[in-house]
């Protein structure tokens, strides 16, 4: 690794050089990749839901829907804006009452069933039915269209609008989280280091290796939009400390090197890569463990932060050692006292204390337990949207005046007869929560010949070889109540049409809970295992990998155990990927103290003098490198408007912090308590070289 070392070094301006060069394409790379804003689409393609969808754009030419509540408006000029509607481009139909009776008619000539579907006091709804996806940039492009037209009368409610909001406040949000946690993480830096201008460099090298990241990303076609929200911070967050290590390293060889500035910092290269590559193996795990995953938003989160531990491990060892010499003179000029004290003292403290330790975590071991199996979880993905976007103020106006909360759509055989098409929609009708289904033997009726149906309407609800039909309910999506009305429904035209198949958010999102909680098993028996392995591996012992993981799922049971008694809902997204995030990430403090730990018991050390050397030399490290991954997620916690990202960002923030606490406190206890076990079942930890030392005393 020393040539390693001295190659970064002696090659620091051309590093430095195409360092900044690489900044181009990656730039173009993040510019051009796609964001998918819809977490829907990551479901399993062989699910029913998800086939059906594909059968709708492909073979229908129908791939979203929208229902517009119109508020204010004569009947004639909602028909004119109909027109202008229909003349939005991706727009396939829109289906209002004038589009199957004259408006001239009086409304009171009118079928009583027709007016209630389409009328509810000043208001009128129409359903808009798009040639494109629902979470397409082109459905998203109609959306703002439309809303274009009819200005501040006209809310544009459905998934497809969700998305178009979530889209526009996610493009808003996501500059201001990089920001914030430059700026914290900043601050962390300053307080807890010794000069002013080095974690400039640091947060420098880190941004490239960011930019890096997500401008691979092209490679991948796409990515969420919670992935590119996320992935900056969180890359910022875990791979802070490397820099910290590799500068800390560097201040070390230089006490051996005075003079020789080069030397020291090739010597830092060589024992950083070696620390730094053992650690970030955990991280990576962690991450790669989401992509075992069946809702792949997983493996897309997993992919692009496994590649990000990468990227941030390369600068740390090439660009950063090429700037800090490079920028010497400066950094020397910005040295100072550290703000915060040294916290060495704190190994005695607890290395005589620790059955206080041992009593404390076994007295909070059951409670957390309990509130992690307590916690509650949320699928509505645009119920904790803020209340002013015009998504969700539509949404409330459907409810509010039509009494629909969600809409399903039945994809069933065009050459259903029209009696039996009649009668399904009939019990549908009957089924708890539903307010109306719209088809065309509903709107028409069984009674008029297929021939006699305006095209229009004919070829918005049909073609050669499917008919749709739209189910409004009243129930909320991801609620039990919709989805006991989902297993109904499905019973329903499974009887008249074997192959019909039930669409939409709501059934999408039922199928959603029952993948992710296979996944959330599934993904933590992954990271666990994996880093399991990697720890044993690493300190060829059989005892330390149970004790380390042990105690940073204690962290995870208090971290997400927490929300059960503060009443906190969490997202479902959540409580799948925190445990392994913070397993991954955090586990490294574990492994720190359990190095020095190891070093000083295979120099003959006691028990009670190794334990508390290794604390008193890694909490330094510990403390700075958890609270830079505080700063980093907090504020964006606090700041964001989507709770998905508030949530995760909060949970990780507090994670770190408990981590750095139970890996400061309960770790060297759990090495006192198992020193004697730890020693029989590992390699390396040197008892006989002790007892040999003691001998030659002796004699």
């Amino acid at each position: 690794m020393i040539k390693f070392g001295k190659g970064v070094v002696k090659l620091r301006v051309p590093i430095f050089i195409i360092s900044l060069l690489l900044l181009i394409p990656a730039a173009i790379g993040m510019i051009t990749t796609r964001v998918n804003y819809d977490i829907l689409t990551y479901l399993p393609g062989d699910i029913e839901t998800m086939i059906g969808q594909d059968i709708l754009v492909e073979d229908f030419g129908t791939g979203a829907f929208s229902m517009c509540v119109i508020e204010g408006m004569e009947n004639k000029d909602v028909s004119e804006l109909k027109k202008k509607i229909e003349e939005v481009e991706h727009v396939k139909a829109v289906v209002w009452y004038d589009s199957i009776a004259d408006l001239s008619m009086p409304m009171e000539f009118l079928p009583e069933n027709l007016v209630d579907q389409f009328n509810s006091g000043d208001s009128t709804l129409m359903a808009v039915l798009f040639r494109t996806s629902m979470s397409s940039d082109e459905t998203m492009d109609a959306i703002e269209e439309i809303r274009s037209l009819a200005d501040k009368q006209c809310f544009v409610s459905g998934m497809s609008a969700i998305v178009t909001d979530t889209k526009n406040l996610s493009n808003q949000e996501t500059p201001i989280y990089v920001l914030i946690a430059v700026a914290l993480s900043s601050l962390v830096l300053a307080l807890t280091m010794d000069s002013f201008l080095a974690p400039v460099f640091f947060l420098l090298s880190i941004g490239m290796a960011i930019l890096y990241n997500l401008g691979s990303n092209i490679f991948l076609g796409e990515i969420s939009y919670v992935t590119k929200a996320l992935s900056a911070v969180l890359q910022l967050g875990v791979t802070m400390d490397y820099s910290i290590f590799l500068w800390h390293s560097y201040e070390e060889n230089q006490e051996r090197y005075p003079q020789d500035k080069n030397r020291a910092m090739a010597y830092a290269v060589s024992n950083t890569l070696t620390s730094v590559v053992a650690s970030s193996i955990t991280t990576v795990a962690g991450f790669v463990a989401l992509c075992f995953m069946s809702f792949t938003l997983g493996m897309d989160l997993g992919v692009v932060m496994a590649k990000g531990v990468v990227f941030g491990v390369i600068g740390c060892v090439t660009i950063l050692p090429s700037m800090i010499l490079i920028f010497d003179k400066a950094i020397e000029k910005t040295k100072h006292r550290p703000v915060i004290p040294d916290l060495g003292g704190i190994g005695n403290f607890v290395t005589k204390r620790f059955p206080i330790f041992i009593a404390v975590f076994l007295l909070v071991l059951g409670p957390a337990i309990y509130g992690y199996t307590h916690t509650s979880v949320y699928y509505d993905l645009a119920g904790t949207l803020p209340k002013n976007l015009l998504s969700v103020q539509a949404n409330a106006k459907l409810e509010e005046n039509y009494n629909m909360n969600s809409t399903h759509m039945v994809l069933a055989d065009s050459n259903l007869s029209s009696k039996d098409a009649s009668a399904m929609i009939k019990e549908m009708k009957e089924t708890d929560g539903v307010k109306t289904v719209m088809g065309l033997d509903s709107i028409v009726g069984s009674a008029v010949p297929k021939e006699m149906i305006p095209d229009d309407i004919k070829e918005a609800l049909m073609n050669d070889d499917y008919q749709l039909m739209l189910v409004s309910s009243e129930y909320s999506v991801a609620s039990d109540e919709v989805n006991a009305q989902i297993d109904a429904l499905n019973r329903i035209i499974k009887k008249y049409d074997k192959n019909a198949m039930l669409i939409g958010e709501a059934p999408c999102t039922k199928d959603l809970i029952t993948i992710t909680d296979k996944d959330f098993k599934t993904v933590s028996v992954v990271s666990i295992g994996a880093i399991f392995l990697i720890i044993l591996l690493v300190f060829k012992s059989i005892s330390l990998p149970v004790i380390l993981v042990a105690v940073i799922e204690f962290a995870i049971f208090i971290n997400m155990g927490i929300p059960a008694y503060t009443g906190t809902t969490l997202p479902f997204i959540a409580s799948i990927v925190i445990g392994t995030i913070q397993l991954g990430a955090t586990v490294d403090y574990a492994i720190l103290m359990t190095n020095r730990y190891k070093k000083e018991r295979n120099r003959g050390e006691d028990k009670k003098t190794s334990v508390t050397i290794a604390l008193s030399t890694s909490v330094q490290s510990v403390f700075v490198s958890a609270l830079s991954f505080f700063a980093a997620t907090f504020g964006v916690g606090m700041y964001s408007n989507i709770d998905m990202i508030s949530s995760l960002c909060i949970l990780m923030a507090r994670g770190a912090l408990i981590s750095m606490f139970v890996v400061i406190f309960i770790l060297p206890a759990m090495f006192m308590v198992f020193d004697r076990v730890i020693c029989k079942t590992s390699m390396g930890f040197g008892l006989k070289k002790k007892e040999s030392a003691a001998a030659v005393k002796t004699v």
